[in-house]
């Protein structure tokens, strides 16, 4: 993953109003700003249409939230690999809960990405599918229980079993697997929680995307980061 260093906070800007257009750029740079600022590592996941302008304004490392289990061709509104590819991200978000696949075209997606060099953090619900979708070997995978997603009750907190488990399970299968810590993630002290509980970082998108003072938010969460680090 010579595009991507660990840990690291990724930022998911979903469909949020706060993170569209250029108020995506604006919140893209800020998040840049911190990782120099701090020193730490911070990637972004913007929206498709605001991609291209957000790789080629910002040096960290810019992610999609989707591609599909296509090759070129006549496949009118779905989203190639290499159309992403060339706006200049580095990887890709894989079945998010709100963009769930099948087990099939997880595993097509992630040799798609290999393929054309991009990186893949596939998304989990439980250390059981941690453990089913570790076995297409994706370069990361993101342990975020559904239930806990934009509540603000961070899953390192209220279920640190599952995180655990997930480590544990994801590490049996192939522990050149880095696992992400998802879920009701907003405070400096829950990204502290999930790398203490083993992951090598956090997936987020409400905490930051949301937050009346996003900065202020990032740098409190990139201080434990670099805090929390052995």
């Amino acid at each position: 993953m010579a595009k991507l260093s660990l840990p690291v906070i990724l930022v998911n800007f979903k469909c949020y109003l706060e993170a569209t257009g250029e108020k995506a750029l604006t919140l893209a740079k800020i998040c840049e700003e911190v990782a120099k600022e701090k020193n730490v590592n911070i990637a972004v996941a913007p929206q498709f249409t605001d991609l291209q302008k957000i790789a080629q304004e910002v040096s960290i490392p810019v992610f999609a939230q989707h591609i599909d289990p296509v090759k070129p061709g006549s496949h009118t509104g779905h989203i190639l690999v290499e159309a992403v590819k060339s706006v200049g991200v580095v990887g890709t978000l894989l079945n998010h809960s709100e963009r769930r696949i099948s087990d099939e075209d997880v595993k097509v997606c992630v040799v798609r990405a290999k393929e054309n060099g991009l990186i893949t953090v596939v998304c989990a619900d439980t250390p059981e599918t941690c453990q089913r979708l570790a076995v297409f070997n994706p370069d990361l995978i993101a342990i975020e229980p559904p239930e806990l997603i934009g509540t603000g009750i961070p899953v390192s907190r209220a279920k640190p079993e599952v995180v655990t488990g997930a480590v544990e399970v994801v590490k049996h299968v192939n522990p050149n697997i880095p696992v992400l810590c998802g879920a009701g993630i907003s405070t400096g002290a829950d990204v502290s929680a999930a790398l203490k509980l083993g992951t090598k970082g956090v997936l987020l998108a409400s905490g930051v995307v949301k937050a009346k003072d996003p900065k202020k938010v990032l740098v409190e969460m990139a201080e434990n980061l670099v805090g929390s680090l052995p």
